[in-house]
This record gives C-alpha cells, structure tokens and sequence, in this order.
C-alpha cells in the first residue's frame, strides 16, 4: 500500500479484516463495538495514518451531518462558567459522545441570527431565558429542535418544576414570619433591569422565563401565608454573577434598618451566595438578622458554611434527556423533572 496517498475506510476494514461497518462505527458509533475490537480498529487505523470516515462525504451521502448544534441566549464564556449551564452541557455532551456526535456550540449572537455553521446540525438544543424570535425562526422546521428552560411552540421541551419548586421552598421559608421580605429576580423585566422594579416595568410570561414560574411559586406561598405580595420589594439582576449582582445587592443590605429585608428569596444560587458574601462583610449575621434562600442546588452552596437553603435541580439530567430526544432515542414530548429542597444553615 503506498504511503503517498491517504488509506481508504475500505481498504483499512480489508486489511483488519473486518468490515467497513465496524471501521465507521469504531469512530462514529463505539457503543456498538466491543472495547477491544473498537481500541485495535483505531490502533491500525493510527499507526496507518488513517482519520477516519470523510465527514463531508458521509453528510451528502445520508443527508445527516452527525452534528447537534446547542444554541445558548449567554455568551459562550458566560456559559461555560455557569454551574448550571455547564451541568447542562455534560449531560448533552455524555448522550453525544455515547452515540458518536459532535457537540456544536454557538453563545448569543449579536445580530439575533444563528451562525452559518450550526445550519448543517441534525437537530437544535436551544437553552436560554429569552431567546430571539428571529434567531428562532432561522431554525429549520423540519430538523428536531428542543427547548430548555423555555418554550418554543409546538416544539418539544425540558423543564423542572419551578413553581411547586418556588412555592415548597418559600412556604418553608415563611414558617417563620419575616419583618420585611424581599425577592431578587434575574432577568424577569421586558426592558433591561439591574436594580428594583418599579410599578412601570412589565414582567416577562412564565413560557419566556422560568424566573416568572418561580416568582408565581413565591407568590402563591405568600397568598397562602396572608402577605400582601403588593408590598414585597422585587429587584432584578441582569447576568447570574457575581460581577453584575453585586451593586444590587449592595444597595439592598445598605438600607437603613427599618427597611432592609430580614429574608430573601432568590432566584438562583449564584445570586444568593453573593448576598451571603456581601452581607458577611457587614457583620450582618445569617439567619439571625438574614435569611437567604437560593435556586439551583450548586456545589459551591452546599459546601461553604453557611451552607445554602435551596432547591436542588439535576441539570445533567436535563441535558442527558435534551440530547436523547434530538436523536430520537426517546419521544420528542415535553418533559418536567422533579426538584429537592434542601434545607441549610441560610434559612433554617
């Protein structure tokens, strides 16, 4: 065989004498190979020189690219960062691996349209708060698509469930009555907001953010409780960090006593150690003079003390059953996934 030109799949599945199937799928699909047979596949396939079956070829010649396009309303770096959005991201990525795909990541766009690339993607995963409707509508129909944390009509999607969540986490919260309650939101106002909502913001639909399921969860505990939610301050963050959060929450803890909130409930974890944190550097002491509870579950909440009130979700979970329905391994219907309340030291 001349070492001038590149080993085709055929003569490589020849000369291993097994067949061209088996040498596709050690690359593309090794769960249908044993370990052994799969590592002397690419063992030979190595030593020869060959890289494995032409990408460009295969997708004209079965009119699938093998590729999942994850479309993101953050930033990649954003993202990537995030706890949850990078649970996320494992689950999907362990369910492609598993199955010999490749994960195509795009952050948010500048102009509202997905990037050339992910138009060759068998399928969409589309994770975010407020995705554009016309980076929507740039999808093409007739590939699946999957939504998760929103919704996309008649598309199929993935959600916990963030209002019983809420509710369960706030009713367990007002146990003890509080003096002043206060909620911080992240990304619940039409126009941007970083700082208290006022009465002339208008408050995005439960099906464009889960920040409004949660926010209806908190508000049937305090219906349930005889709190007038009309009198319980909201503010808004624009970005799940530290960074961003941080001037709002410091306008927060600096009001005069007899105004500044003795519980806050926030709408994720990031937000609420951030509270912990500031609050910390005041001598402000949690629970006695603040209680703090949080959303997500993450690590980093669980493991510092005092360890986060919260509710846990399983965002790899989440990613795993995005990714199974974009394959078809699993039907394409809209799924809601259970959550845990953790009980910790911010509010006991």
């Amino acid at each position: 065989m001349s070492s001038s030109r590149r080993i085709t799949l055929k003569e490589l599945a020849h000369h291993l004498g097994v067949s061209t199937a088996s040498v596709s799928n050690a690359f593309n699909r090794p769960d249908q190979l044993s370990h052994d047979l799969r590592e002397r596949i690419l063992a030979e396939a190595h030593r020869l020189g060959y890289r494995g079956p032409d990408a460009k070829a295969r997708s004209l010649r079965t009119g699938r690219s093998q590729i999942v396009a994850v479309l993101l309303a953050d930033s990649l770096a954003y993202s990537l960062n995030d706890a949850v959005a990078s649970e996320l991201l494992s689950g999907i990525a362990e369910v492609l691996d598993a199955h010999g795909h490749t994960l195509l990541l795009s952050g948010r766009q500048t102009n509202d349209r997905i990037p050339g690339s992910a138009g060759i993607a068998d399928g969409f995963i589309v994770y975010g708060l407020m995705p554009s409707p016309s980076l929507l509508g740039d999808l093409p129909s007739q590939h699946p698509q999957v939504a998760v944390d929103f919704d996309i009509s008649g598309q199929a999607s993935v959600h916990v469930d963030n209002e019983p969540a809420a509710h369960a986490i706030a009713c367990h919260a007002l146990r003890t009555p509080p003096r002043r309650a206060g909620i911080i939101n992240l990304r619940l106002t039409e126009q941007a907001c970083n700082g208290r909502i006022g009465p002339g913001q208008t408050l995005l639909s439960a099906s464009q953010t889960i920040t409004r399921a949660r926010l209806d969860g908190f508000y049937r505990a305090f219906d349930e409780h005889g709190i007038d939610t009309t009198a319980v301050p909201m503010w808004n963050v624009e970005e799940n960090t530290h960074e961003v959060c941080t001037p709002v929450i410091e306008g927060i803890l600096d009001l005069p006593d007899e105004e500044r909130p003795d519980l806050l409930m926030c709408m994720s974890d990031r937000i609420a150690l951030t509270v912990l944190t500031l609050a910390e550097r005041r001598g402000l002491r949690v629970p006695e003079d603040l209680r703090i509870t949080g959303f997500d579950g993450i690590a980093e909440g669980q493991y510092r003390a005092p360890c986060l009130t919260t509710v846990r979700q399983d965002s790899v979970e989440k990613g795993r059953i995005a990714a199974r329905m974009v394959l078809g391994l699993e039907p394409e219907a809209s799924r809601l996934l259970g959550t845990e309340l953790l009980i910790g030291e911010s509010c006991p």
